[in-house]
C-alpha cells in the first residue's frame, strides 16, 4: 500500500519542516502563553484540519488552480493577517479574550473561535500550498494504488504536525510558570501579544 523506501525518506523530511518555526508553530506557542496546552487543542484541531485541506489539495492539483489567482490568496491572507495583528494589539495591552487574565478572572475565549484560527491560519499561508504542492507529491508512488497512499501519508503528516504543535504549546505554558508572578502578568501578555503581531504580520507580508 505504501513504498517502504519513499517512506524512510518522507518522515524525517516532513518532520523536519513541522519542527521548524513558522506560523503555526508560532501560534502555537501563543496560546500555549496565555491559555495553556488543554484550551489550545482546540487551535490544533482547526490547524490540522487546514493542513489536511492544504495536503490534500496539493496532491489532487487544486493547489495549482488556487495559486493561479493571487487576488483570492491576497485578500484572504490579508483579512487573517489584520485579524491576528488586532488580537496582538489587545494581547500586548492584557485586553481581549486570549490574553493572559489576572487573577480570578474567567477566560471567555470560546473553542470555536479558537478552531477557526488555527484553521484559517493553515489555509491562508500560501507557502504551505507551495511547500506541499512541491514536496508531496513525489512521496505518491505511482505504481501503488492512490488513496490508501493518500491516507497513510496524510496521517503521517498530521501525527507529524501535532506532536510539534504540542512541543511549541508546552514551550509557551512552561514560559508562563517560569514567570508566574501577578506582576509578571503583563509582561507575558506583552510577549505573546509580540509574537501574535509577528505572527499577523508574517501571514501579510509572505
Amino acid at each position: 500500500m505504501i513504498n517502504v523506501a519513499l517512506l524512510s525518506v518522507f518522515i524525517p523530511t516532513f518532520l523536519f519542516v513541522s519542527i521548524t518555526p513558522g506560523l503555526c508553530m508560532t501560534l502555537s506557542m501563543t496560546l500555549g502563553i496565555s491559555l495553556g496546552v488543554r484550551r489550545t487543542l482546540w487551535m490544533m484541531w482547526g490547524e490540522m484540519l487546514g493542513v489536511a485541506i492544504v495536503a490534500t489539495s496539493a496532491v489532487l492539483g487544486v493547489a495549482a488552480i488556487l495559486l493561479s489567482m493571487p487576488a483570492l490568496f491576497t485578500a484572504f491572507k490579508w483579512l487573517g493577517g489584520i485579524y491576528l495583528c488586532y488580537v496582538g494589539v489587545q494581547m500586548w495591552q492584557s485586553k481581549g479574550k486570549l490574553a493572559i487574565p489576572e487573577p480570578g478572572a474567567v477566560v471567555q475565549v470560546s473553542r470555536r473561535q479558537l478552531f477557526w484560527q488555527g484553521l484559517v491560519t493553515a489555509v491562508s499561508n500560501p507557502k504551505g500550498w507551495a511547500f506541499h504542492m512541491a514536496l508531496l507529491p513525489p512521496f505518491i508512488d505511482a505504481k501503488l494504488p492512490f488513496w490508501p497512499q493518500l491516507a497513510a501519508l496524510l496521517a503521517i503528516i498530521l501525527l507529524l504536525e501535532f506532536g510539534c504543535l504540542l512541543l511549541y504549546a508546552s514551550g509557551g505554558k512552561a514560559l508562563r510558570l517560569i514567570f508566574a508572578e501577578d506582576k509578571n502578568v503583563r509582561l507575558l501578555n506583552r510577549i505573546a501579544g509580540s509574537l501574535m503581531l509577528g505572527v499577523g504580520i508574517w501571514l501579510i507580508a509572505v
